[in-house]
């Protein structure tokens, strides 16, 4: 049997209040895998991801990516974060540097790569986007949507195996959604892991494999997008989905 990409064995996360936002998660995905999570505002699905790649500290549990322990690489947890590329709401580039710029940043800093070397893929990504005629201009002469767009290339370029999406279209006009959510749904079909947090239900029950069901710090449920949406198991998974209006678009 494959093992997982990623494994998390009894997460536990608290903030100084200490009530708990995260209780005893336990999850892997597997490598080509795409399982999104789902749930309603505040039940710790932001707070999960951040904790994979270690920008928020965990209270106890055991984190492994490719069946090593993150606790392993504490010393050089910088090279977990490389191999977990993460696309935040809000699109994070620096507004005094150009979009090629902007992307040529990280692999050129932090991975010490050849500058022209990363041009030649932005470029290529860029291009796969639709994005590449932009890549003079400045964040503030985009859409939003380009925006979003941009980050994720930017993510690619740092060639990670495991992207994780956080709500990525939540700052977004509902006009622009669908051109990121595209992006997203051709990087699937390339194979590339990815763990993505949403509240687009149509966009979940069409790109995902697995679907998580998160509530008040807790795994509820976990199924595939024909049985969570069509069958969904928990009454509490039931209310939920009762308060979207979503169409069948797996096929």
């Amino acid at each position: 049997m494959e093992q997982p990409i990623l494994e998390v064995e009894h997460l536990k996360k608290s903030y100084v209040s200490g009530t708990y936002v995260l209780e005893d998660i336990s999850f892997s995905i597997n490598k080509g895998e795409v399982v999104v999570i789902v749930g309603p505002s505040g039940c710790g699905k932001s707070t999960f991801l951040r904790c994979l790649n270690r920008l928020e500290e965990i209270d106890s549990g055991v984190l492994k990516l490719n069946g090593v322990s993150y606790e392993k690489e504490k010393k050089n947890i910088s090279k977990v974060r490389e191999k977990i590329g993460m696309v935040f709401q809000s699109y994070d580039l620096f507004p005094n540097m150009t979009i090629m710029n902007n992307l040529l940043l990280a692999p050129a800093k932090v991975q010490k790569k050849k500058k022209e070397e990363v041009r030649v893929e932005a470029e290529r990504l860029l291009d796969r986007v639709g994005l590449l005629e932009k890549k003079d201009n400045y964040p503030r002469q985009l859409s939003g949507g380009q925006k979003q767009r941009v980050a994720i290339v930017r993510a690619l370029l740092m060639h990670p195996e495991i992207l994780l999406l956080d709500e990525i279209t939540a700052a977004l006009d509902p006009e622009m959604v669908r051109e990121v959510l595209q992006v997203v749904l051709e990087l699937a079909k390339t194979g590339m892991t990815m763990l993505i947090v949403t509240h687009e239900m149509e966009f979940a029950r069409s790109v995902a494999d697995r679907i998580i069901f998160m509530d008040k710090g807790y795994i509820v449920e976990e199924n595939s997008p024909q049985e969570f949406f069509d069958h969904p198991q928990t009454d509490r998974a039931k209310q939920f989905l009762d308060s979207f209006h979503y169409e069948a678009v797996r096929k």
